[in-house]
């Protein structure tokens, strides 16, 4: 049994997520963990909400909450959420707890003890209204470049463009809408990425099986232009982790918290640790490799825009603490999900958002969809029309029709247990040998991560039940061979809970439904001739209600109505 750690991107607290956040990150690191814990291996799945930084602040400005009580509230929404689509994390925290303070200010104090952290003196948009610097979200003008009118001081939403504050046309406070700013000077701290050049840059280089999405961004930063460069850590923010070397003040660092991008990796850490007081555990094993994380394989999920951040500067930190830290084994990083021709959008409303969705339809619908078109290799496309075509094939005409033929059946000629009688002829030794086959390449994408190819596998694996079926017509058989019959059905039973067993990464919800149906708790099938003869004469079954009921052409049209605009 192999030990394995697996994080997820931190979403940020500001509202709820849209399905592209979903499937970015935390859904296809569900299916990885859950596939893990299927083949028996022990697993440590970590997500939190990121609460610190602008979004929170401006989040909650516009409800009129203290912005604790906000993120309190939206950590609760966001996990219950979470549970809803079956995240199956062992602890989901938050970067605003007391573990995450002290560890973030802790690796602060390592850093600065090894000379990679410096004060620089710069200057910045002050607002006179708002009575405080404004960081670069905080400030919104017109684009210089497209002409868009609410873009903000680090980039345009609209064309993309990488802004400065002072690039604004028009610029206004995002808090009070104030045009009365000033340039003033002030004080940070920044990461010396730039010393740690060559060290991350050899790490980079070994990691060779590493998805070239994930290295190619990496590379990006490391070399185009003029390299990797010092990046601020700190802000004149009210909300965040106050600045503080250890246990010790920082002079000339009051009133100010550290910058989100540098608190929010640390999290994993420190979620591990919440995790570890909650279930009287020890999170060091995890994390530090004198404890034994030597043996754990540690395995990021992400977006592509959040590369940078773990495969440079979360490393530098880890590696410039100069402590026994685990660091990264492999990232998985995706491209983006865009929305009908469009992009989704959290500002702007635009696109599913998770409560949505799960308003509609159960959770499984959409993560077969997601995870079947998980963006890998290049962005991918959310349209009503391939929703509803990959539903109804997939999981209603493939899966669905399957179950619900072999269970009404044998209820019909045998009753509900599993018949007996009969013996596998070529037929059924065709069928075992072809899902040895399919189901070991199955279990060599999962290992690999490779989600689309892995449902493509997993969906071509129900296939072949169906194309049993069909070929033995057990109903036509039994007319004149019950036996026959008895024993064709009994292998469709053992069919069932071997889906199960196998279909639970992607659609655990059904996979539940199934198992319960089959009054079976079968294992990963590591021995297939065994898991098609689990289920002996006599072993009692249900029939299961419908498990997937088609989406119809006038669902799809009022769907897509409806979320064609804004959220209201």
């Amino acid at each position: 049994m192999a030990r394995h750690l697996i994080t997820s991107a931190l979403p940020y607290i500001n509202g709820i997520k849209h399905l592209g956040n979903l499937v970015g990150s935390q859904l296809p690191a569900d299916l990885f963990a859950r596939y893990l814990r299927g083949r028996g291996h022990e697993v440590m799945f970590i997500c939190a909400t990121d609460e610190h930084g602008t979004p929170a602040e401006l989040a909650a400005a516009k409800t009129g909450e203290p912005v604790a009580e906000y993120c309190a509230r939206m950590h609760a929404e966001q996990a219950r959420l979470a549970e809803g689509f079956g995240l199956s994390f062992d602890h989901y925290g938050r970067s605003s707890s007391p573990q995450n303070h002290r560890l973030t200010q802790h690796f602060a104090g390592r850093l600065d003890q090894a000379g990679l952290i410096r004060e620089v003196s710069e200057k910045q948009v002050y607002s006179n209204a708002d009575g405080r610097f404004l960081p670069d979200r905080y400030i919104e003008g017109t684009c210089p470049n497209c002409g868009y009118d609410k873009a903000r001081g680090d980039q345009c939403e609209n064309c993309t463009k990488q802004l400065d504050p002072t690039d604004l046309i028009d610029p206004r406070s995002a808090i009070s809408g104030s045009t009365d700013l000033e340039v003033r000077e002030t004080k940070h701290l920044y990461l010396r990425q730039s010393a740690m050049k060559d060290r991350i840059a050899a790490w980079i280089d070994s990691k060779t099986d590493w998805p070239v999405l994930t290295t190619s961004i990496a590379r990006k930063w490391l070399f185009d232009g003029d390299g990797l460069q010092d990046r601020g850590i700190t802000r004149d923010l009210d909300w965040g982790i106050p600045v503080r070397k250890g246990d010790e003040p920082w002079p000339g660092m009051e009133g100010k918290v550290f910058y989100v991008w540098f608190d929010a990796p640390i999290e994993y850490i420190a979620a591990t640790a919440e995790w570890a007081e909650a279930h009287e555990g020890d999170w060091q094993r995890w994390w530090r490799t004198e404890k034994g994380a030597d043996d754990v394989t540690y395995t990021q999920f992400m977006g592509k825009d959040n590369v940078p951040f773990h495969t440079l500067s979360f490393p530098v930190t880890i590696m410039g603490a100069a402590e026994d830290w685990k660091l990264v084994d492999y990232i998985k990083s995706f491209n983006y999900l865009n929305y009908q021709g469009g992009q989704f959008s959290t500002s702007q409303g635009r696109g599913v958002f998770m409560d949505d969705a799960l308003s509609l339809l159960p959770a499984d619908y959409w993560r077969w969809w997601l995870l079947s078109h998980a963006p890998e290799s290049g962005d991918s496309e959310f349209t009503w029309e391939n929703f509803q075509q990959s539903v109804n094939k997939d999981l209603a005409d493939v899966l669905g029709n399957f179950v619900s033929r072999i269970t009404k059946f044998c209820r019909s000629k045998f009753g509900e247990t599993v018949p007996e009688g009969g013996e596998w002829g070529e037929a059924e030794q065709q069928l075992s040998d072809q899902l040895v086959t399919r189901i070991r390449a199955y279990e060599g994408f999962m290992d690999r991560i490779e989600i689309r190819k892995a449902a493509a596998e997993l969906r071509a694996i129900w296939v072949l039940g169906n194309e049993y079926l069909q070929s033995a017509a057990p109903w036509a058989t039994f007319k004149d061979d019950p036996q026959t019959a008895a024993m064709q059905v009994r292998l469709g039973l053992n069919l069932i809970a071997l889906y199960a067993t196998l279909s639970r990464p992607f659609i655990p919800f059904a996979a539940d439904e199934l198992q319960a149906a089959m009054n079976s708790s079968a294992d990963w099938p590591d021995d297939v001739g065994a898991a098609l003869t689990a289920l002996a004469p006599g072993h009692a079954f249900t029939v299961p209600q419908n498990l997937f009921a088609k989406i119809t052409d006038e669902q799809r049209e009022e769907w897509q109505e409806r979320f064609a605009g804004a959220r209201g």
